[in-house]
């Protein structure tokens, strides 16, 4: 990405230099028009900045207690780089490890610290280079750094509160999938042996089906494997398009209970994200299309960047999430009030606290009702195995006794 060097005059009317990295001379100048700033000289000084090394992703929980320790660092009038050092020490996470002594050499090379961080899109996202710029610019780093690492903590909870929901049902479907398996793969196929050696010849309709479904596991499961890796790599390459990723972004929010879980948790994650980038002195504009990259739904993220370029037009923010329908009339009266008293953040975290609150409750619901339904689906699937396998066996016996009789 090209390097320019430019010249703009802020708020109170002085003069300010520096550097930033664009994709072109106008996507600059408009970044800063978004800002209410207008450059006044710009200048390209290297066509390509030098490729980043990148090191893969680092776990949320890590990058949390490293913004913690940074922020005290930074608190206690430590310099960045001597700050870096510690971490790169202190850290157990060799990515990270490598990720700090990359930052440290930049940084001590003149590199501002979110130029640095921004060189590994992999481990700090948008929201974090956010945070840090703003941080740096408004001179509150510790403060950023702080916020950004009670919004990772949050966002950790909320990430282990759906994993914990998820854990059991899924087990519960592995052990009854192995289950089947094993009725249908291995017993089955002895009671047909059976059936066969007295002379059954005419199976009833369920065990028939049952055989036939036994018969293919048993001899052509390698069909059924290709299936299911052949819709993998269809759907895969389906979501990869931005057609594909609403359209299943779309189904996420329509699969009831599921889909109104998935809404809910963007709800928190949209106004967590919000509320702490206006904390932290983040310009709305800028802030908003930060949010609409970590939302987590693309249709959600579309109604986001509608509003924003209806607030560069001077309209609020409530009205045009009001009329996407995907935010609640709580949600928007809210960021209403909270425009008209000047406490907006204040709000957006009030909103994210409380549908942190019903996500889990959520869960907590959907997890009780679950349960029983795969037992009782579970119980099904045996059920009408066993029925079927004692069929014939019940014919076998009637006609065994008729024959008694007989004689």
């Amino acid at each position: 990405m090209p390097v320019y060097s430019y010249t703009f005059r802020d708020a109170s009317g002085a003069i300010q230099k520096g550097t930033a990295e664009a994709d072109s001379e106008e996507l600059l100048r408009q970044r800063f028009e978004e800002q209410g700033f207008a450059i006044l000289e710009v200048e390209m000084i290297r066509a390509r900045s030098a490729r980043a090394r990148t090191y893969g992703k680092v776990r949320l929980k890590t990058l949390s207690l490293f913004c913690r320790q940074f922020s005290t660092m930074v608190d206690a009038g430590v310099s960045l780089v001597r700050c870096l050092d510690v971490l790169g020490q202190q850290t157990t996470d060799p990515k990270l490890r490598k990720i700090i002594a990359d930052i440290s050499e930049r940084v001590e090379g003149g590199e501002s610290l979110s130029r640095a961080m921004q060189r590994h899109p992999k481990t700090f996202n948008n929201l974090f280079i956010g945070l840090v710029r703003a941080g740096e610019i408004g001179g509150i780093l510790e403060e950023a750094l702080q916020r950004l690492s009670h919004f990772l903590e949050k966002d950790v909870e909320l990430r282990r509160k759906v994993k914990a929901a998820v854990t059991y049902p899924i087990l519960v479907v592995i052990l009854a999938i192995a289950i089947v398996l094993l009725l249908m793969t291995v017993v089955v196929p002895k009671f047909m042996e059976t059936f066969e050696e007295l002379g059954v010849t005419e199976l009833p309709g369920p065990t028939q089906m049952l055989m036939n479904i036994s018969d293919f596991l048993i001899h052509r499961w390698w069909v059924l494997l290709l299936g299911i890796a052949f819709f993998l790599i269809l759907w895969k390459a389906f979501v990869s398009t931005h057609f594909g990723r609403r359209v299943a972004d779309r189904i996420k929010l329509k699969i009831p209970i599921i889909g109104t879980l998935h809404h809910k948790i963007c709800l928190a994650r949209f106004s967590r994200t919000l509320g702490t980038l206006l904390t932290s002195g983040v310009p709305i504009l800028q802030a908003m299309e930060t949010v609409a990259g970590t939302v987590g739904n693309h249709i959600m993220a579309d109604a986001v960047l509608e509003a924003r370029a209806r607030i560069r037009e001077g309209d609020r923010i409530g009205d045009p999430l009001e009329k996407s329908r995907q935010f609640p009339p709580m949600v928007v009266h809210m960021i209403a009030v909270g425009e008209e008293s000047g406490s907006l953040d204040y709000m957006l975290q009030k909103i994210a606290d409380f549908y942190e609150a019903e996500v889990e409750a959520t869960l907590a619901s959907l997890t009780a009702a679950i349960e029983p339904i795969l037992i009782v689906g579970l119980g099904f699937i045996v059920l009408f195995i066993v029925v079927s396998i004692f069929l014939p066996l019940v014919e076998v016996i009637g006609k065994l006794s008729e024959g008694g009789a007989m004689q």
